[in-house]
């Protein structure tokens, strides 16, 4: 990951819901309260960087000040939508950047099950992408609802199949160059 990728700048500002495992004071501007104090056990959904480096990196004695949760994006629910069937799940709705988030989210939680699914669910998704990305009237009628679906990988992914199929058909004499 670069310094300067702003896909990785955009997935950390992703919310992440945390709750608080102390009384902070003075915090509750995050919450929407100035001038309060966060209480203990007050859910806040705080971009994904901060609330690992609350999580991770700050304590109070040997208990860190935040506790991360799942963010919707990855929850159960989406989970076995995404074992059913894949292909019929608006990855962009959920998160624009969605394989990324669970790249983030897997460094932080030990969930083996989720790494199945998210690899299965880009195995073949990206099949129906390369479907897509060569026969441009699959992509056109029928797949619209897939396309728009695609999260930022998955549009890159499309992109490079749709150019090297163009630049193929350049190259064997189908087409000539503009």
């Amino acid at each position: 990951m670069s310094y300067y990728d702003i896909n990785a700048i955009l997935t950390d500002a992703q919310k992440l819901p945390c709750t608080f495992e102390i009384d902070v004071p003075g915090l509750g501007y995050l919450e929407g309260n100035t001038g309060e104090d966060v209480k203990r056990g007050t859910r806040i959904d705080l971009p994904l960087w901060l609330g690992e480096m609350l999580a991770v990196g700050a304590r109070s004695g040997s208990n860190p000040l935040v506790t991360l949760d799942l963010p919707p994006a990855l929850s159960e629910k989406v989970m076995n939508a995404l074992k059913a069937d894949p292909r019929t799940v608006d990855l962009r709705s959920l998160a624009p950047h969605f394989y990324r988030l669970g790249v983030r989210i897997l460094q932080l939680f030990e969930e083996e099950e989720m790494v199945d699914i998210l690899t299965d669910t880009f195995k073949k998704r990206a099949m129906e992408i390369a479907d897509h990305a060569h026969n441009t009237r699959g992509a056109l009628g029928d797949g619209v609802e897939f396309l728009r679906g695609l999260d930022e990988t998955e549009r890159q992914l499309f992109r490079a199949a749709h150019d090297s199929g163009k630049k193929m058909r350049v190259w064997s004499g189908e087409v000539t160059k503009k």
